[in-house]
């Protein structure tokens, strides 16, 4: 049985690439003619592939080759892997172009829709060779992501509980109930959303902050929250909503930078829950680069706290 040190001696990347090829040719000669490599050479790397691994990873045939188990496995690594180090390459020529630094964020679509883009943009106006890739999550994704190191930083809605990351306080927002402007609610005023309960929602992601917390409320009176259809986004939601399919849940911040016009009506929540905390998170903000530690400086900055 190989250790890890020498299974990782004996499988090179040539190897790995030419296989992949074969793969998704279905043919050692079409592999070779792309590769610009012999066909034998090509098929004697694979046999010491299969050699060094200790089992069979393709069954030649008349017509090309069929991938085993094994085969298959490998296959799905070997793209992992090759996809691994065309990213790392992408990443170390921006430092060559002149990137200092470069910074994973994972956030919920309430801190994107309605903080991020300005925070982030006056980081990158103070910080312009510092590269910060965003990608949007649920939260609860947003927590695994920073715990398996695939994001280093997170923002999220705090009250999901943190999994024993670290945190640190980002905005404060307010959820309201959207509802059209003609609608029996519409001139209410502040409300508990109970009140909604008698009505059909546009809801959210199944696993989202705002689904959840509305469905416990639900719950807790001893009903359910009748969803009528399901979106991906605010924007959908306020034309869902605006099209008479239900009223909603959505922060209030992103009602009014979303919502033009006088078809909606956003209700303020009298609820505890509806006040919420977003905060920052990492599994250690100390041993954070010092790219990571320059933005969260920036998102903990008294600018910044004074307008949450």
């Amino acid at each position: 049985m190989l250790s890890e040190r020498n299974f990782a001696r004996q499988i090179d990347l040539t190897s790995l690439q030419l296989f992949v090829a074969v793969c998704e040719l279905g043919s050692i000669g079409r592999a070779a003619e792309r590769e610009f490599i012999a066909a034998s050479a090509v098929s004697k790397r694979l046999s010491d592939l299969e050699a060094a691994l200790g089992t069979t990873l393709l069954q030649r045939h008349a017509r090309g080759v069929r991938l085993t188990p094994a085969g298959e496995s490998l296959l799905h690594h070997a793209r992992a892997v090759l996809f691994g180090l065309e990213k790392m390459q992408a990443e170390l020529t921006e430092y060559a172009d002149g990137v200092r630094g470069h910074v994973r964020v994972h956030a919920s679509i309430s801190a994107i829709v309605q903080f991020l883009p300005e925070d982030l943009g006056a980081f990158a106006r103070l910080h312009p060779q510092v590269k910060i890739d965003l990608e949007e999550h649920l939260s609860p994704e947003v927590l695994r992501a920073v715990q398996e190191g695939a994001a280093d930083l997170g923002l999220c809605n705090g009250a999901m509980g943190t999994g024993g990351l670290q945190t640190l306080p980002y905005r404060r927002d307010r959820l309201v109930l959207v509802v059209p402007s003609g609608h029996v609610l519409a001139g209410t005023g502040p409300l508990a959303f109970d009140a909604s309960l008698p009505f059909d929602h546009v809801g959210l992601h199944a696993n989202s902050s705002i689904h959840l917390v509305t469905h416990q409320a639900a719950t807790r009176v001893g009903t359910a929250v009748r969803v009528r259809i399901r979106v991906t986004g605010l924007d959908a939601m306020c034309r869902m909503i605006a099209n008479g399919l239900g009223v909603g849940v959505m922060p209030q911040r992103a009602f009014e930078l979303l919502h033009t016009g006088d078809t909606l009506t956003a209700l303020p929540l009298t609820d505890a829950w509806a006040q919420r905390q977003l905060v920052l998170v990492a599994r250690d903000f100390s041993s954070l680069p010092a790219t990571a530690r320059l933005l969260v400086d920036h998102l903990q900055s008294d600018e910044l706290r004074q307008a949450a």
